[in-house]
């Protein structure tokens, strides 16, 4: 079937409906699914239903990229059916497809699609099969997958073969040829089980329907954001939404004997939508059984005889109106509440273990509104984004007390006047238990019941290039000995996730799938960077001994999950001699290692300064003029000071199939890469006497890196958080423009760094 777009161009065969609302952790794999398919006749109507996230950005972004893509951005928010109308009005494709932006297209969906379509003459709708994926990377095949397989290549009308209209009611697992959808009349309605009216109605109105016996669309069972699996009464628009199918059935006589398989159809709907404690609460299950009881009566159909057995006993209960009936049917489901029971009991059991005398008494007692407690690094002292927070609301909420969890050992670490506790100690659990604030950048111990009332900051500690969360699984030497769903039920407790980018954001929306609000506020620890003067730099590098006129470079490699313990991945000797006598190189290993006994020797010799145990990182930053670093997270935060940043590392490939990576650093790309990149130390001495390090190739590198990771951090991402949090104020203040935030100043240098001897 020929057709045109409207203006005498030859029409796509597909246009894709994708209606966007906040989303944004899962948007991009789900455009990238659709941008690599086999087959590239199609367009994208994406629809950016007005969501709060950067949702609308990320699509201009791929419109700009790919101009098959129309971003679409609603002034109101409508909802996923108006959503789907509105792309559904822009599209110009032979047939419609209608995919959720959470989903992906498995890679030759469109190509199978097409020639399954030219094979059966374009019928009005093409059925396709799925699989469900989870997050704990299961996949699991769909019920419809046999059914499809028998179809073969048969073409038929579905009034004739109704085991087709048993298969999930979802409208992303068919093809709507445009003409039959638009002829027909057909539109989305307003609320939840939109898809399901949808299905029937145009199934009801199709003659020709054809299967594709081949997985399309990969479903994606969200732990937590869907609005399927987040209770309220939104669910009771499935009785409007079966009501208007009824009324379709009303102008339509023909289809009078299909009726009764109908009303089966949405009893079963009733009934599984109010088994479900995700969907239907408890204080109104009494009301929707009431309902569902008033619409069984409405349309039973004469004659009608439940199915047999203990679900057509449910469907009795449910006409008689007896929901006193209806709950002693409840012994269906024994055995699934009599396990559901005894997993309670056991973690209750492990739980009470676990918690000491102490813990359980304070525990009765009420939350102490003014008590913070901090954390960071488990508990190795007052730092990172903890730390910078910690000292703002000191100044801006001053009545909040604020206690810090600190290893017994490290007491003599924390500055003077700072209050803290031991973890164990009596006072520890005291405060842990009636605390109303607890601030981290890593979780609290699994034996911290969060009770109600108790507010979670999570601030985390760098920017992800190395994938993190659940996105680890796939990597074993990253993975080894981790639980996941322990992890998961640790950022359960988070209620503020604070991030200093979008990429960020998008990472952890999408790899600690919770319930927490993002908090776009920048890296409360990024704020010395735009705060500090001269003076502070230069005092920084006096209390570091770095000598006035001296080029100071920070070596920072990160740790890798591969292999155990330091293992310098350059010859420090060889570089230091590579440098020069004008420059001084500071090497600071990940804490998770010990001290290395070479890299001591080496700063015994002079020969570099071993800053591994300094205990401010950021003042080793303020008193770099460049950066070393490998896959290390501190490249995000160094950038917020515009001075040059070396990325200098041997494996790579090694890296990225051990461990996973956000994207591609060693690409060359502005965005990506943020200066020089060295796999040897020749090159990396090179990259200094040549003038590479800091040149105007690598500026421009820089440059686009700030903007993609500088992009929250502007000085004041501490406040932000500390009036959001403990204040209880909208975040209002947005970050200055890039190109107005002033960095602190560099050390500077007149000359390049001399030749070495």
């Amino acid at each position: 079937m020929s057709a045109t777009d409207g203006s005498g161009a030859p029409a796509p065969r597909f246009s894709i409906v994708i209606p966007v609302y906040k989303v944004r952790g899962y948007l991009r794999e789900c455009l990238d699914s659709v941008l690599a398919q086999t087959f590239g006749d199609f367009e994208v109507l994406a629809v950016d239903d007005r969501s709060p996230d950067e949702c609308g950005a990320i699509l201009d972004e791929y419109a700009a990229r790919d101009d098959r893509i129309i971003a679409i951005h609603r002034e109101v928010n409508g909802g996923i059916g108006q959503a789907r109308n509105t792309g559904v009005e822009r599209a110009t494709g032979t047939y419609l497809l209608f995919l959720d932006s959470d989903d992906t297209f498995t890679p030759d969906a469109l190509e199978n699609m097409a020639r399954r379509l030219d094979e059966a003459d374009d019928p009005e709708i093409l059925l396709f099969d799925h699989v469900r994926t989870y997050w704990w990377d299961k996949r699991q095949a769909s019920a419809s997958t046999e059914l499809l397989a028998e179809a073969g290549d048969e073409v038929f009308s579905p009034a004739d073969r109704t085991e087709f209209l048993k298969m999930f009611a979802v409208v992303w697992n068919r093809a709507f040829r445009r003409d039959f959808y638009l002829e027909g009349g057909f539109t989305y309605t307003d609320g939840l089980y939109e898809d399901a009216l949808m299905v029937y109605t145009t199934m009801l109105s199709a003659e020709r329907v054809a299967c594709l016996n081949h997985v399309c669309v990969e479903y994606r069972q969200r732990r937590q954001g869907s609005s399927m699996v987040t209770p309220g009464r939104k669910h009771f628009t499935i009785f409007e939404q079966y009501q208007r199918l009824f009324d379709f059935l009303a102008t339509r006589p023909h289809l009078d004997p299909l009726r009764p398989f109908l009303f089966e159809r949405m009893v079963s709907h009733f009934l599984f939508t109010f088994a479900r404690s995700s969907r239907v609460v408890p204080a109104d299950r009494a009301e929707y059984f009431r309902a569902a009881s008033a619409m069984y009566r409405e349309h039973l159909p004469a004659g009608y005889e439940p199915p047999a057995g203990l679900m057509g006993s449910k469907f009795q209960a449910l006409g008689r109106g007896s929901y006193s009936s209806f709950q002693a049917l409840k012994l269906v489901n024994q055995t699934r509440v009599s396990v559901r029971s005894k997993l309670k009991k056991a973690r209750t059991t492990v739980g009470k273990r676990a918690l000491t005398s102490l813990y359980q008494m304070h525990s009765k007692r009420p939350l102490d509104p003014r008590l913070a407690v901090y954390a960071a690094y488990w508990n190795r002292g007052v730092a990172c984004n903890p730390g910078a927070i910690f000292r703002k609301a000191e100044e801006l909420a001053p009545d909040i007390r604020g206690v810090w969890v600190v290893r017994r050992g490290l007491e003599d670490t924390v500055p003077a006047g700072v209050d803290y506790v031991v973890p164990g100690s009596p006072r520890y659990w005291e405060v842990m238990a009636r605390a109303t604030y607890f601030v981290n950048n890593v979780n609290y111990p699994d034996d911290i019941v969060k009770r109600p009332g108790q507010i979670h900051i999570q601030t985390h500690h760098g920017t992800p290039l190395k994938r993190m969360g659940i996105e680890q699984q796939r990597y074993p030497a990253a993975a080894k000995g981790m639980s996941f769903r322990k992890l998961l039920q640790r950022a359960d407790r988070w209620d503020y996730s604070v991030s200093s980018n979008q990429h960020s954001s998008e990472s952890w929306e999408r790899v600690y799938p919770c319930t927490f609000e993002s908090l776009d506020a920048g890296y409360p620890r990024n704020d010395v960077y735009f705060s500090a003067t001269a003076e502070d730099v230069l005092a920084a590098r006096e209390r570091l001994g770095i000598a006035p006129g001296k080029t100071a470079v920070l070596y920072a490699p990160t740790v890798r999950d591969y292999q155990a313990g330091f293992v310098p991945r350059m010859d420090l000797e060889k570089v230091t001699r590579g440098l020069g006598p004008d420059a001084v190189l500071m090497v600071r290993t990940h804490y998770f290692y010990g001290q290395d006994p070479a890299l001591q020797r080496l700063h015994e010799q002079g020969a570099l300064l071993d800053v591994s145990k300094y205990p401010v990182v950021e003042e080793l930053c303020l008193a770099a003029d460049a950066l070393i670093t490998d896959y290390s997270s501190i490249m995000f935060d160094y950038a917020c000071l515009d001075r040059p940043i070396i990325t200098y590392a041997d494996d790579w490939e090694v890296y990225v199939k051990s461990r996973g990576v956000t994207f591609d650093l060693f690409s060359g790309k502005p965005g990506e890469t943020p200066g020089v990149l060295a796999t040897t130390e020749d090159e990396l001495i090179e990259a200094f006497h040549s003038g590479d390090w800091d040149s105007e190739r690598t500026a421009a590198l820089r440059a686009a890196f700030r903007e993609r990771f500088v992009q929250y951090d502007d000085g004041n991402a501490a406040e932000r958080v500390v009036r959001r949090v403990f204040l209880g104020q909208e975040m209002t203040h947005a970050p200055q423009p890039l190109a107005l935030r002033t960095p602190a100043p560099s050390p500077g240098k007149a000359a390049a760094v001399p030749t070495a001897v």
